[in-house]
């Protein structure tokens, strides 16, 4: 029961009045109904809002723990055992970062992130976490990814890792084996499950990795389970537009599988997270407001017994005036300055803690820091039901570090401490550390049969075996009997038919077959209609968690939005960011959840690489497979659009992802030999790759495909058309890709019918392709001096190819200019650097000098070059071809 206060205001009536509301509502609440309170609150809130009575708005509660220690569900382990595990674990993890230093001179690594985090991962580890088995999907758990000498330092406590490999941390070539600096699935297969060092990248993928699991379930794809999905992450992380970005999903789609565990310690690299404010508080108003169930775990048990006494609020209301900055400096001053600075300001607040030395308000701990409080909140979210939960954990940074870095703002740079301070560390946390051992910062690990690690075995257990571990459990997709794509190879007996068309038949008939239609998973950010692909929402059915609850306006027409809980296409709305998550989580499924989803990602390519680059290098590091689909792509094939649409670049920014494939097909049957080859690889073959394929929306006749070109496709090259004149003196060699191919087939005609060159075109279908093969033979020579000299696929296509050379595309230049130094003679290069501008094709092209006359330029400039024809011809041919030699330069115009 609240305590009226002892002054009153002048208005003695008012306050009177006021207290006889309090008194009632307290009487409910003392009844053991607070339920009714809820609703007498809410019920006096509307009637409120009905009479036009202004209510009070606050998107945040109290600067206090957010469940009260009456609701406080019991701890379930044995609290000092853990404890003791605990301390094994923070001591490893540093021993393990202070000797990689002392080896390797600023081998760098991080002590404090995990410091700060022990106790929110140690509490999972034990209690909540569950491993993936055959009878259980298991819990997804996104690990904050500086604090990953903790994973491993339990990891060897757990007999998972050796003292050799802890030795060799940050040192992964050395003999031995060493450890990733970081949750790095690419460079650790069988333990780490997704990368999450690059901030503000696992909150995202996480939400949409909940979403997808919910998809699998409501299309039948696997049984509905409770399982759950954690994202550990820095309060600094949050700053990261991707780390908030995309939470009102995760509320509108009820994710309650969904927990975040925001590790508060209020510090990012340089200083405070918000030194003049508070970040929990903002962090709360920001999740409440988007409808997720918050957790705040502020104050440790130490602090109850305040709490009990704070029958006015005081207490309450002086602990949300202190600022981060301030709270922050209280962690390094004495307990005699916390007693002036926080008790100091309200008698009533010195009188609650009289009883206190100033060492006891000084080990007050943080609620992060207290395994009761982090137990009860971790309880709370994994019951919750209806919406995701967010936990608000206050820690402080560089826990244990003591003055060499606790709460300091030069802790996260922390990798070297000195005797005496790993001397305080060991006696801090109840380490029986001998001095040898602190001398040498040896690793130590209990026999087997101590009771640590007994009861740490049994914990996981009895939670399904070990997290973080990686497994692929899906199996190899059989082969397919008939190939789907046989009418894509057949052309299109001169329909005019764009790529993207191409593709999506392609795509329709895959969600069709009885084998793969199931596991595909179309991805698209609210461009459906743009690619042609309205036809599949009939097919197929956007998927909706809640179904379709209302009448589509276009209902009456055979292509309507049609909304299905067990709808197949992804429709994610305007957000590369959030498709591409999508897409991760699909294209990692085949080992999180052991089922082969194939995903199909189209969106307008400038918006890919160009803007979600660190996600799909997340999507490389993940061991993603699947297809990425840039639509509309090129520099002059999108007419109109202008300068922020038209892409020239996308494939110059795949060359950086060691496991992008990456095609750039003209023609129907070429995109069809990709797909096809994409998922015999990737679901047959079981490789770790993924595919970036550019499609167009300019609509052309579509070939049959030529005899024996199939290789060629895969491998990068092929011709295809020879010159019908292979006798000709003047010859020629035309390198075209995607939407440019056609340009170089009119250059070849208008060479031979007014210059008498005979060029024969070449079908560049991936100049990444023909790069990595040519650096890799390149580095096999360079190994093997004595052997036989391997030849580049490039050279050897070029062997006996007569004539210049001239390739054109319809991206940057230095895409042909990376295969230059294995072709035979100099190549001349035609691209499209520069902005795009609003206009036509053939205008665009015009521009950017990539056009069939400005093919037919550079070849005969090149056989100029060569001695072979005279300069007055190539001048005539610049006004034959009606060529505006006084033009603007692309690139700097």
């Amino acid at each position: 029961m609240a305590v009226r206060p002892e002054v009153l205001p002048s208005d003695v009536d008012e306050l009177e009045e006021i207290w006889e509301w309090i008194e009632s509502f307290d009487a409910v609440v003392e009844q053991g109904k607070p339920g009714l309170a809820s609703k007498i609150l809410q019920e006096i809130r509307n009637r409120a809002l009905a009479s036009g009575v202004e209510v009070p708005f606050t998107a945040n509660t109290p600067y206090v723990n957010t469940i009260h220690l009456s609701q406080q569900a019991p701890f379930a382990g044995d609290q000092e055992i853990e404890r003791k595990i605990k301390s094994l674990v923070r001591w490893n993890a540093l021993a393990m970062v202070v000797r990689a230093n002392r080896v390797e001179h600023n081998i760098g690594g991080h002590i404090s992130t995990y410091g700060s985090a022990a106790t929110l991962f140690e509490v999972g580890f034990n209690h909540f976490f569950r491993a993936r088995t055959s009878e259980f999907e298991g819990d997804t758990v996104y690990l904050q990814g500086h604090a990953a000498p903790g994973v491993y330092a339990r990891a060897f406590l757990e007999g998972r890792l050796t003292a050799q490999q802890l030795e060799n941390f940050r040192r992964e070539l050395k003999p031995g084996g060493g450890l990733s600096s970081y949750p790095h699935p690419w460079l650790m297969p069988e333990f780490w499950e997704f990368p999450t060092v690059s901030m503000g990248l696992s909150p995202i993928m996480a939400i949409y990795q909940a979403r997808f699991n919910r998809y699998l379930e409501d299309r039948g794809l696997k049984p509905v389970t409770d399982a759950k999905v954690w994202a550990f992450l820095g309060d600094g992380e949050t700053d990261e537009p991707e780390a908030l970005g995309a939470i009102t999903l995760a509320s509108r789609e009820h994710l309650d599988n969904l927990i975040f565990v925001v590790n508060c310690n209020l510090q990012r690299l340089d200083g405070p997270v918000r030194g003049n404010g508070h970040i929990i508080q903002e962090l709360e108003a920001a999740f409440r407001g988007a409808g997720w169930n918050v957790l705040k775990v502020i104050w440790g048990s130490d602090w109850d017994p305040l709490f009990e006494k704070d029958v006015d609020g005081v207490l309450a209301k002086r602990l949300g005036e202190i600022v981060d900055g301030e709270y922050q400096k209280l962690i390094v001053e004495s307990g005699a300055y916390i007693r002036e600075h926080v008790f100091g300001s309200d008698p009533r607040l010195l009188k609650m803690v009289e009883h206190l030395s100033d060492e006891q308000l000084h080990n007050l701990r943080q609620g992060g820091h207290d395994p009761k409080k982090v137990f009860a909140a971790y309880k709370e979210a994994v019951e919750h039901k209806g919406s995701p939960t967010v936990i608000l954990a206050r820690t402080i940074k560089g826990y244990g570090l003591g003055e060499a870095g606790e709460g300091r703002n030069v802790t996260h740079q922390q990798k070297k401490v000195d005797e005496d301070t790993l001397r305080h560390f060991g006696e801090r946390f109840g380490l029986k550390i001998r001095e040898d051992q602190i001398e040498q910062v040896s690793f130590f690990r209990p026999p087997e049969k101590a009771p640590e690690i007994q009861y740490m075995q049994e914990c996981r257990k009895k939670l399904g075996g070990y997290v973080p571990q990686r497994r692929v459990r899906s199996k190899p997709l059989p082969p397919h009997e008939e190939s789907l794509f046989t009418e894509f190879l057949t052309g299109s007996e001169g329909r005019e038919v764009s790529t993207t068309m191409a593709f999506v038949g392609m795509l329709r008939k895959m969600l069709r077959d009885p084998e793969i239609g199931k596991l595909i998973v179309p991805i698209v950010p609210d461009e459906a209609r743009t690619f042609g692909m309205e036809s599949l929402f009939r097919l197929v059915g956007i998927y909706s968690s809640q179904g379709q609850l209302y009448e589509p306006v276009d209902m009456n027409t055979l292509l309507y939005y049609k909304e299905a809980k067990d709808g197949q296409i992804l429709e994610e709305g305007i957000t590369e960011a959030g498709s591409i998550s999508s897409f991760i989580a699909a294209g990692s499924a085949y080992a999180t959840h052991g089922i082969n989803t194939i995903p199909f990602f189209i969106f307008y390519s400038m918006f890919g690489l160009q803007r979600v680059a660190d996600l799909i290098w997340a999507a490389a590091d993940t061991r993603c497979r699947g297809f990425l689909l840039g639509g509309t792509a090129g520099r002059t094939t999108l007419a109109g659009e202008g300068l922020q649409h038209q892409d020239g670049n996308s494939h110059v920014l795949a060359l950086p992802i060691p496991t992008l494939r990456a095609y750039d097909p003209a023609f129907a049957y070429e995109v069809a030999t990709i797909i096809e080859d994409g998922i015999d690889r990737m679901y047959r073959k079981g490789e770790s790759t993924f595919y970036y394929i550019t499609v167009m929306n300019e609509p052309y006749a579509m070939p049959p495909m030529p005899a024996a070109s199939r290789d060629g496709i895969l491998k990068g090259m092929y011709k295809l058309k020879p010159a019908s004149n292979g006798k000709s003196k003047l010859r020629a060699q035309l390198f075209g890709s995607g939407a440019i191919l056609r340009e170089v087939l009119k250059a070849q005609e208008i060479l031979e019918e007014k210059y008498g060159v005979a060029a024969d075109v070449w079908s560049v279908t991936s100049y990444k392709t023909l790069y990595s093969d040519g650096i890799e033979t390149d580095r096999w020579n360079l190994l093997h001096p004595v052997e036989k000299p391997r030849v580049p696929y490039v050279s050897e296509c070029l062997a006996d190819a007569p004539g210049v050379l001239v390739a054109a595309t319809d991206y940057l230049k230095a895409l042909p200019n990376l295969v230059s130094q294995w072709m035979p003679r100099r190549v001349a290069s035609l691209g499209t650097d520069g902005f795009g501008r609003s206009e036509s094709r053939e205008s665009l092209r015009n521009f950017f000098e990539v056009d069939a006359r400005f093919i037919t330029l550079a070849t005969l400039h090149e056989l100029m070059r060569e001695g072979k024809i005279q300069a007055s011809l190539v001048q005539q041919a610049i006004k034959d071809l009606d060529i505006d030699v006084g033009k603007a330069d692309p690139l700097t115009t």
